[in-house]
């Protein structure tokens, strides 16, 4: 058997190496932009390309896009997306093989459309696909790579630590989904009141800072016990679950809607002064009154809310009192007229 050469010596230390400082980044991070910056950096280390990138699978839209990009004009990438299928990188996502192409010219997939974009002069590509148990996640393209260096030794190197990028971003994933369901309600899918006051105590520090307002609704269903009473929980639940649905479609993307357990709901409105926090609560309050709930189910309930109303800083300056505020108000609504609104300060509506 013929000794390795001192260059296949140093390539496979430079191989090991490389292995190692990924294992590391995978085992000391759970930030998923750090493991693929340092994946493809070690990638391009040791291939040497003109240009390399990171695409990701839009899979609603069923498209690629650059998620890292490096090279000059890459910047320009941002706003690039190819289609599932769309040239080169295009087909290795919907196919989930390996295309190494020493001559994108004679290669019938190639698609010049980011050349034209970049204007860079693309002469070879190596795309490989990563590959989750169900689906390609990703492709990493790497152009202009040296081909004459290239075997199978490269080959199985590369698609190593492809495999290595595509275990970070399932991680990646499954971290985010834990952390989603730990804040999250799961009859309701708003947020849970754990999360509640950990973004209450943000959004304190945060008005406090800059002098800005915000402003606290604390929702009680009214007679909810007797929904349960007469149709069950299963009803109760799916009752429920529509009345978060109403809630969050009557806010702006930057504001934030809490099941606080039962039948008690909290909506938290940054940036928002109490005369402007009532037309919500106006908002909400004719929601209700104009829907029927579990119409699938056959029934046509007609549910009312007593609803409370506190602002910071003019009513409360600490996270728990702002809600203690809110639910004293609500509380005042629920022992006289219930389907009203308690303004803190200012009483229940006439």
């Amino acid at each position: 058997m013929p000794e390795a050469t001192g260059t296949q010596l140093t390539r496979h230390s430079q191989e090991l190496t490389i292995f190692h400082d990924v294992a590391k980044a995978l085992t000391s991070s759970l930030d998923l932009d750090s493991i693929l910056q340092t994946i493809m950096e070690k990638m391009a280390e040791y291939f040497r390309p003109d240009t390399w990138s990171l695409l990701m699978v839009d899979e609603q839209q069923d498209e690629l896009y650059f998620a890292i990009a490096v090279g000059d004009k890459a910047d320009v990438l941002k706003d690039v997306r190819l289609k599932v299928g769309e040239g080169i990188a295009g087909w290795v996502a919907k196919h989930g093989e390996a295309r190494i192409v020493p001559n994108v010219r004679n290669d019938p997939f190639f698609s010049s459309r980011v050349d034209d974009a970049t204007k860079w002069e693309t002469r070879s590509i190596i795309c490989v696909p990563l590959r989750s148990k169900l689906r390609v996640l990703g492709v990493i393209q790497l152009v202009n790579v040296d081909m004459s260096r290239f075997g199978e030794q490269e080959v199985f190197f590369l698609q190593s630590l492809c495999d290595y990028a595509a275990i970070a971003i399932e991680n990646a994933r499954w971290v985010e989904r834990i952390q989603e369901l730990t804040i999250t309600d799961d009859c309701t899918g708003l947020y849970n009141a754990r999360h509640l006051y950990k973004t209450l105590e943000t959004e304190v520090y945060r008005s406090s800072r800059f002098g800005y307002e915000f402003s606290v609704l604390f929702i009680d269903l009214d007679h909810f016990k007797s929904v349960n009473d007469t149709h069950g929980h299963l009803i109760g639940s799916k009752l429920l679950a529509e009345i978060g649905y109403l809630i969050k479609a009557q806010l702006r993307l930057i504001d934030f809607a809490f099941r606080y357990g039962g039948d008690e709901f909290v909506v938290l409105l940054p940036q928002t002064g109490k005369d402007q926090a009532l037309v919500v609560a106006k908002r909400l309050q004719d929601g209700f009154r104009a829907s029927n709930f579990c119409r699938e189910e056959g029934l046509n309930l007609n549910v009312r809310a007593s609803i409370g109303l506190a602002t910071y800083p003019h009513d409360a300056r600490e996270a728990h009192d702002i809600i203690r505020q809110a639910d004293a108000m609500m509380y005042m609504v629920k022992n006289s007229t219930r389907d009203n609104i308690g303004i803190a300060q200012r009483g229940v509506m006439k």
